[in-house]
């Protein structure tokens, strides 16, 4: 049962969790170095694409080679080392290795381009940065040539496939320099700096410790039941935390394998990997679980070995959910939700959750840590059941955005807390839903309306396979409702009559979208978040088309 704060208050919408297990008050290249010890020879990563694999034993060895590799090119405790590439095995290696020195690596959105490439890189102050030569349709290595004499701090660029990398990564490991290096640091010492999406201006630079980092992967681990012979497909970006934590960290910490079906997320590609290394465990925004069921050939997929995953990310449509679990083999899914600024995981579905709570909920607080729902106005948390915003405060919790105190002070208050900006509800056992952001919600004619609710309903549509709803300009009421919507193949197309009838008597007649625009995809960021803000852009730009 959800906690009180105060003995003989009437309950309110705030919860701790578990106390075990214990935190692991280690860093990562010491927590890895215990998992080596105890499985060796147990598969530690995979990358189908490539066509390469290492045990355990022989990732800390590449681990290591790089680790004294870029310690011989002048990199030490607190340095800055960009990552610039899509999901690879260099990838992971980079990670580790720069842990294991006490760099910290600066994890740079492969969506990037040569602008928000030199804001990254400045405002962090990059020494090194490591790139793929390009991904896709982006030419990585000109854009560095570009940017590279504007930032300041930058010493080195390093592109994989190189002689320069070759040289890094090739390195004769040298284990006493990096045991003496290893005794210095400190686990609450920064490791990691992402840069959120934010929706107007540069996003800011999240600092995040190992402590941070390495408890949450851990910890959310935990509560899905990983051990050594789990094996985990991770088609979500590693430069996000949901991969580089919950898929990597995780991992690491129970032994267990990691595997990366592809660079970049592709549905069959994704299944693919899922069959032919027999995975127990599947990432992936809703978006990508509904690419996957999509699949004209999805039933030819032989899923059997797994038996949970996370979807995360995005709000989680229900019946996407209920197809996963019943289509897919994954009774154990479990929702997550967090931000990057908490590590990210703060609420978790538990295996033993019953089906209604795995799919309107985003579970209940995890261990060591506390939420609560507080009346954004006041900052009172309110009672179970009322809307509030969600904040939560424990080791998740960011060292703060990278030399910008001012921003950090906005939303971690002085007590610790972080105000995360999203409205949520909780009920008296502790389960969480998330309503919307504060900022999402459109205001029609003095009615607050949260486009959450509206979307999960137009799920139950049987045409619309994905659906987004925002606010538009209206000069009567302020905003009017818009149902953004993708349909499935061969359906007929849908009106805003259509729809009208299909909504009436269902849900309040408020609520019902005025407009419908028929789209083939949505604006996404690289972790699958619908940009919104781009959204709104592009529907007053199609109704005025209409006019």
């Amino acid at each position: 049962m959800a906690a009180t704060e105060a003995a003989g208050r009437d309950p309110l919408s705030y919860d701790r969790g578990e106390s075990t297990p214990p935190l692991l008050e280690t860093t990562i290249g010491v927590n890895l170095a215990a998992t080596v010890d105890k499985w060796p020879q147990h598969d530690a990563l995979v990358d189908v694409r490539a066509g390469r694999r290492w045990t355990y034993a022989e990732f800390l060895t590449d681990v290591r080679r790089l680790a004294t590799g870029l310690t011989r090119a002048g990199i030490g405790e607190g340095d800055r080392v960009g990552i610039w590439a899509p999901n690879r095995w260099e990838w992971v290696l980079v990670q580790f290795a720069t842990a294991e020195i006490g760099a910290i690596l600066v994890t740079i959105n492969p969506a990037y381009r040569a602008r928000e490439l030199s804001y990254a890189l400045t405002q962090s102050g990059v020494a090194m940065v490591i790139a793929a030569p390009g991904f896709r349709d982006a030419d990585y290595s000109a854009m560095l040539a570009e940017v590279a004499p504007t930032c300041p701090d930058l010493r080195d660029v390093v592109l994989l496939e190189s002689d320069r990398w070759d040289e890094l990564a090739g390195a004769d490991p040298d284990p006493e320099m990096l045991r003496k290096i290893s005794a210095t640091l400190d686990n609450a010492g920064p490791v990691n700096i992402q840069y959120t999406s934010g929706t107007t201006g540069f996003p800011k630079g999240v600092t995040l410790s190992h402590r941070n980092i390495l408890n949450n992967g851990y910890l959310v681990g935990e509560l899905l039941g990983y051990t050594a012979d789990d094996r985990i497909c991770i088609p979500v970006p590693f430069y996000h935390c949901f991969g580089m934590v919950m898929g990597n960290l995780a991992a690491t910490s129970h032994g267990a394998c990691m595997v990366i079906p592809g660079p970049g997320f592709e549905p069959a590609a994704t299944l693919q990997a899922v069959q032919a290394e027999r995975c127990t465990s599947l990432y992936g925004v809703p978006t990508m679980f509904i690419a996957e069921l999509g699949l004209p050939d999805f039933d030819e997929y032989d899923l059997s070995s797994l038996r949970t995953g996370i979807m995360a990310g995005a709000p989680c449509p229900v019946e996407v959910m209920r197809k996963v679990i019943d289509r897919m083999h994954m009774p154990g899914i479990s929702i997550c939700y967090g931000m990057t600024e908490t590590s990210p995981v703060s609420t978790q579905t538990r295996s033993d959750d019953s089906l209604e709570r795995r799919v309107s909920t985003v579970g209940r607080v995890g261990p060591h840590l506390e939420i609560k729902v507080a009346d954004p106005m006041t900052g009172q948390t309110v009672p179970p059941g009322v809307a509030g915003e969600f904040c939560t405060r424990g080791y998740s919790v960011m060292r703060g955005y990278w030399n910008d105190p001012e921003k950090t002070a906005e939303v971690v208050d002085a007590d610790g807390w972080m105000h995360t900006g999203d409205l949520a509800e909780m009920d008296a056992a502790g389960y969480v839903k998330i309503t919307g952001r504060i900022k999402d919600i459109v205001m029609r004619g003095g009615e607050n309306i949260s486009p959450r609710e509206i979307e999960e309903f137009l799920y139950t549509h049987p045409d619309i396979v994905d659906g987004q709803v925002i606010g538009v300009p209206d000069e009567k009421y302020g905003e009017e409702l818009m149902a953004v919507v993708k349909l499935r193949e061969g359906a007929q197309e849908l009106t805003a009559e259509r729809l009208r009838e299909f909504c009436m008597g269902r849900i309040a007649r408020f609520k019902i979208p005025r407009y419908v625009w028929i789209v083939d995809e949505f604006p996404m960021t690289v972790t699958g978040k619908v940009r919104k803000v781009e959204l709104r852009q592009g529907a007053i730009e199609y109704l005025r088309g209409r006019e």
